[in-house]
């Protein structure tokens, strides 16, 4: 929900990679401003409806709805570049999957860290939530954190990466929180957050794009066959165990997924090995890419267009969106090599992680100090907007100015 050598689910391109489609690290990095921007927004009231999530029960989406998809489709877009750079490097496929199984895990425990961090009872912790949520990112950052420096620091920055682990592992260990029905409760995985949810969707996706990635066609039929399952499971033909664990099925009811792929869909038009190379070539199937993608959706439409049930329409709405805005930022990206323009989003598509992070860690420090002034002011109309505006460039200007000291998270 990632660097210049990018090689997590969130940041999945790879040194050649990003140095090959500056578009990737950019499209990423729109999609960290717009992420951080409506996250912020959602806590300003008295706005149009169209700046906020739709309903559940609403048969609409908004833009809102369609940034997390954004994400997902970016991660689709690294994929085939990164396994393809990780393989030339190392061409065990065992390895390969013991660095998807450890990367899907470490976004799932920040995401479970992100998502309990509320629940934390601080009388059987004996210890604020907010320290608790703190200390356990704190604990990521330094196991993720990337050292560039020279060979004489490289072995402090080995223990605070034991530091880091040991960390974690400990704010783990000491969670409690208490359930509904009054009893103790650890760590609750039912929603693990977006970081937790790209985690679980990056392991499912890599189940099927890895053993398959060799055929020009495989990403195109699994789309179709995920956005089939979608469809029959929103239908009810298909009916899922209530509270079916993401662990058991990553695939959830093949909406995210379907999404992922979609970007991989995109990745092997733009940059596959197959024989249209021509620029008007890779645009025109994008176009027709997006085209199809749109009539789909408004054909399932009976369906429901919804986010938050998932619905195949949303999927495939967002995958069009997508798939044109990449088309267009490739054009001016790439092509034309106009990149200036986006200065400030690069760091956020470079270093995306640790952008991820960082209003997390100014929620939880502000909580934790107990400072509440904007809880009850700049939170209605036009002032909210404007407080969500420099709010997002402050987090922008702080991940700018980590990236520059060369702080970053790699998984």
């Amino acid at each position: 929900m990632t660097t210049v050598a990018p090689s997590t689910p969130m940041e999945v391109a790879g040194t050649t990679a990003s140095a090959r489609l500056a578009s990737i690290d950019i499209f990423r990095g729109l999609t960290m401003v717009v992420m951080i921007f409506v996250n912020e927004l959602s806590g300003v009231h008295g706005l149009p409806w169209w700046t906020y999530h739709a309903h559940a029960q609403d048969d609409a989406m908004t833009y809102v709805d369609m940034v997390y998809p954004f994400f997902l489709f970016a991660v689709g877009l690294s994929m085939p570049l990164a396994i393809k750079a990780r393989l030339k490097k190392n061409a065990s496929l065992a390895t390969l999957w013991l660095h998807v199984i450890l990367r899907s895990a470490g976004l799932i425990v920040l995401g479970l860290i992100l998502a309990n961090a509320e629940r934390g009872d601080p009388a059987r912790m004996g210890l604020n939530p907010n320290l608790w949520a703190i200390l356990g990112l704190l604990g990521g950052a330094l196991y993720l954190s990337v050292y560039t420096g020279s060979k004489r620091g490289a072995t402090v920055h080995r223990v605070l990466r034991v530091i880091g682990l040991v960390l974690v592992v400990a704010m783990y260990a000491i969670y409690r929180r208490t359930t509904l029905d009054g009893h103790v409760g650890w760590i609750n995985g039912s929603y693990p957050e977006i970081l937790g949810l790209i985690g679980y969707t990056f392991f499912a996706i890599s189940i099927l794009y890895i053993p398959t990635r060799r055929w020009l066609w495989t990403p195109l039929a699994w789309l179709v066959a995920l956005l089939t399952f979608n469809a029959l499971c929103i239908a009810k033909w298909i009916v899922l165990p209530r509270h079916l664990p993401l662990y058991f099925w990553p695939f959830d009811n093949g909406a995210m997924a379907a999404i992922m792929m979609g970007g991989i869909v995109t990745s092997v038009i733009f940059l596959g090995d197959h024989r249209w190379k021509a620029l008007g070539q890779k645009m025109s199937m994008a176009v027709a890419f997006a085209l199809a993608s749109l009539a789909a959706g408004r054909l399932l439409t009976p369906l429901g267009i919804s986010k938050i049930r998932a619905t195949p329409t949303w999927s495939l709405y967002c995958i069009a969106a997508a798939v044109l805005s990449f088309a267009l930022l490739y054009w001016i990206c790439d092509v034309k090599r106009k990149t200036g323009w986006a200065f400030f989003a690069r760091p956020a598509g470079s270093n995306t992680l640790l952008t991820y992070l960082l209003p997390d860690f100014y929620d939880f420090l502000i909580g934790l100090v107990g400072i509440t002034y904007l809880d009850t002011h700049f939170n209605f109309g036009w002032p909210g907007v404007v407080r969500t505006v420099v709010f997002t460039a402050f987090i922008l200007a702080i991940a700018a100015l980590l990236t520059r000291c060369k702080v970053r998270l790699q998984l």
